[in-house]
């Protein structure tokens, strides 16, 4: 991807004034994702992370754990590509408090969401990949983002597999399913 600055395995910065990014662009994302780590790989449409707002088209693999977390003074927005996915949030004890159902056009499912507050939340994604367009507002810090203490940390593989199934079964208890 010519138009391209690589940041690492999973990160692509767009050098551009003006960016288009088609299926190709998905397709690229999914090769990267595929052997990046974290499963994941993303374009960003920004050109730093001190930009006020903040776009990226993101490939997300369903082996990719999304550690439960919140970010404090951040708004973010899903605009669903392809794929389903579930968006769980939860309290701060880590009761789930909600389930947002999210698809792209194909599924009859919503395709947006937006999360306003500052609430845990992470990702089940029912397909070999979600691909999304995210937006929030930057400047991109770290330490504004919030990992849930009681979800596993992601290098703790088993145990956030584990963790996953467990929140998969009680999303469907809720009477939430794919």
């Amino acid at each position: 991807m010519d138009a391209f600055r690589k940041v690492s395995d999973e990160v692509f910065v767009a050098d551009t004034s003006i960016v288009q990014l088609g299926t190709e662009h998905i397709a690229f994302l999914k090769t990267q994702a595929r052997t990046s780590s974290r499963k994941r790989s993303r374009i960003c449409a920004h050109r730093s992370s001190e930009d006020a707002l903040h776009e990226m088209l993101i490939a997300i693999s369903a082996d990719s754990y999304i550690h439960p977390h919140k970010h404090t003074r951040k708004v973010e927005s899903f605009h669903i590509v392809e794929g389903m996915v579930d968006v769980v949030v939860f309290d701060d004890a880590g009761t789930i408090v909600d389930v947002v159902e999210l698809g792209d056009i194909t599924t009859g499912r919503n395709f947006y969401y937006r999360l306003s507050d500052s609430m845990f939340h992470t990702l089940l994604i029912y397909n070999d990949f979600l691909v999304v367009h995210e937006v929030t507002n930057g400047p991109f810090m770290a330490n504004e983002t919030i990992l849930a203490p009681f979800a596993p940390p992601e290098s703790q593989a088993g145990d956030a597999r584990a963790y996953i199934a467990s929140i998969r079964r009680a999303v469907e208890a809720r009477g939430r399913h794919n």
